[in-house]
C-alpha cells in the first residue's frame, strides 16, 4: 500500500476512465483528531481512502491510498445506494473558452429542468454531465458527526486506517497546526 498526497489520489479517480456516474462515497469526521475521512469507490476503478484537514481556511492537506482494485461482494454493501446524498468531483476548467462552454451547457440544463417536470436525481445527473464531472454519485455524509459507514470501512481496512491516521497526524504536527479545533 502506497500512501500519497490526497490530491494525487483524486487525480487517480479523475483519470481512471471509469463511468463517471458509477462512483459512491462515504465521508465524515475522523474518529480521532482533526479532519475528515472519505472512502470513494467504483466497481471497476476500486476503493480509495482520503484523510484530510483544513490547515487554514484556504488550504486543505491530507493523505490517501488505493485500498482495493475493484469493489467485491464484501465491500459493495458498505457503500450507499441511490437514496443517499450526492457528491461530485470536478476538474478545473482548462481555459476561459472551456469555462464559457460549460456555463452555456449548464444554463441550458437549468432552463430545461425549469420548464419541465423533473426529479432532483435527474437534475443532478444532467448538471454533472454539463460540467463534465469525472466522478459523481450517492454519498453517505454527516457534516456534524461520523456516519456508521466510516466505522464499517475502518474495520474492514484496519491496517490502512492506522497507517493513514499516523501519516495525517505527522502532517498536522509538521505543519504546526493547532489541535485546538478538535
Amino acid at each position: 500500500m502506497r500512501v500519497r498526497d490526497w490530491q494525487d489520489i483524486l487525480e487517480d479517480v479523475v483519470d481512471s476512465g471509469a463511468d463517471p456516474g458509477g462512483w459512491r462515497a462515504v465521508a465524515g469526521d475522523r474518529d480521532q483528531g482533526i479532519g475528515e475521512d472519505m472512502y470513494l469507490g467504483h466497481p471497476s476503478a476500486g476503493v480509495f481512502q482520503l484523510k484530510t484537514y483544513a490547515k487554514n481556511p484556504f488550504e486543505v492537506q491530507g493523505v490517501g491510498t488505493q485500498l482495493a482494485r475493484r469493489i467485491d461482494d464484501d465491500l459493495d454493501p458498505l457503500f450507499p445506494e441511490g437514496d443517499a446524498g450526492r457528491f461530485g468531483v470536478q476538474s478545473p476548467m482548462a481555459d476561459e473558452d472551456e469555462a464559457k462552454q460549460a456555463a452555456t451547457e449548464l444554463e441550458s440544463v437549468l432552463e430545461t429542468h425549469a420548464d419541465a417536470p423533473t426529479t432532483p436525481d435527474a437534475l443532478f445527473e444532467d448538471v454533472m454531465g454539463a460540467l463534465d464531472s469525472p466522478a459523481y454519485g450517492p454519498m453517505e455524509y454527516d457534516q456534524y458527526d461520523r456516519p456508521d459507514g466510516l466505522d464499517d470501512f475502518a474495520n474492514e481496512f484496519e491496517e490502512a486506517e492506522d497507517l493513514l491516521d499516523a501519516e495525517l497526524e505527522d502532517l498536522v504536527d509538521e505543519n504546526e497546526t493547532n489541535h485546538g479545533f478538535q
